[in-house]
């Protein structure tokens, strides 16, 4: 996790490179390995100020204005601005103030600044198909099966496999390894590597690495595997990547263990590259639905992700649910009445 001020100095740089980036593209080379294939390999930020899904109200509308991209990145200043001011023990705090008391502070979130940029447009979702920027509708099975996981894992602690991938530190909270992989509160930064016949996703989060065959074969589908089985091939400077036979646990959006996905990744200028991925699961949406964002060049580092260093959390659930269920069994064996 970085300090709020030198996030700021990534997103500022960002932001200053916009219009070179947007001139250089038409006549960006694809920088390539010794053995032809292009060169994705660096570290990369895909913080973005887009939202996921475009707001209902704005209906196909996929760009925003200048005025409004810059209204966007001048209110996260603000808030980490505010948020970085001295307490005053004595102010009186209204409910639902932002910053938010007694709670975390921003300076260790990135969930960036500006609006996701490509092709001279700031995106006013991710979502991109269907044109109105909203993930299709969802079967009924689907929304059946998802009310169905919800009641058996919320409000449970019988054990820690209860609880989320996340806190059971296995996968990042969120999406951020993917597939997709998409931006989150903190931490979303990556490493790529390449060789011959893999690309390696290092994702900051959980450093969760998700290693992609170029060329390879999906495995049976009774392996399933977290992150699922990814393979890879090159179109041109565009490497795609088609993924499937997923673990049960794992689930984006309500996905079932049988969506596809397939991912695009294209290094469009030295400091960016157009990612984009394709849902296709006819057990749980309508229809196939695609996103897209970027991932911009970093100028830091990713750090250990220490997921449960010092923390107390499971162990607590754990110990508060027994703890629960023994005064539960102690006002039960109260109240029955005696022979």
């Amino acid at each position: 996790m970085r300090v709020a001020l030198r996030w700021c100095g990534v997103v500022a740089a960002m932001v200053a490179t916009m219009v070179a980036t947007t001139a250089m593209a038409d006549n960006y080379k694809t920088p390539r390995l010794p053995n032809g294939a292009p060169d994705l390999q660096g570290l990369w930020t895909n913080g973005s100020a887009t939202p996921f899904e475009r707001e209902s109200k704005m209906g196909d509308r996929r760009a925003f204005t200048q005025a409004e991209a810059d209204a966007i990145r001048q209110a996260a200043r603000d808030r980490l601005a505010a948020d970085a001011k001295p307490s005053d023990p004595n102010e009186k705090v209204e409910a639902g103030a932002l910053p938010p008391v007694g709670n975390y502070n921003l300076f260790w979130t990135e969930r960036g600044e500006s609006p996701v940029f490509i092709n001279g447009e700031y995106r006013t979702s991710m979502v991109i198909d269907p044109p109105n920027g909203r993930v299709p509708a969802m079967k009924s099975e689907a929304m059946e099966r998802r009310r169905a996981a919800r009641v058996k894992t919320i409000g449970q602690a019988d054990g820690p496999e209860q609880r989320s991938l996340g806190e059971r530190c296995i996968l990042s909270f969120g999406s951020s390894a993917g597939p997709p992989m998409l931006p989150t509160m903190y931490n979303s930064t990556y490493q790529i590597y390449q060789t011959d016949d893999t690309v390696v996703f290092v994702a900051e989060m959980v450093h969760d690495a998700r290693i992609v065959r170029i060329n390879g074969k999906h495995g049976p589908h009774s392996v399933r595997k977290w992150m699922g089985d990814s393979v890879g091939r090159w179109e041109g400077d565009t490497l795609v990547v088609v993924t499937k036979n997923f673990r049960p646990e794992q689930s984006f959006r309500g996905t079932s263990e049988d969506a596809v996905f397939t991912e695009r990744f294209t290094r469009v200028a030295a400091d960016k590259i157009v990612y984009s991925f394709t849902v296709d699961d006819p057990k749980t949406f309508v229809a196939p639905w695609t996103a897209e964002l970027t991932f911009d060049s970093y100028p830091g580092n990713v750090y250990e992700y220490a997921c449960h260093e010092g923390n107390y959390a499971l162990p607590g659930i754990m110990m508060g649910a027994r703890t629960d269920e023994e005064a539960k069994a102690a006002k039960e064996a109260k109240e029955k009445p005696k022979k």
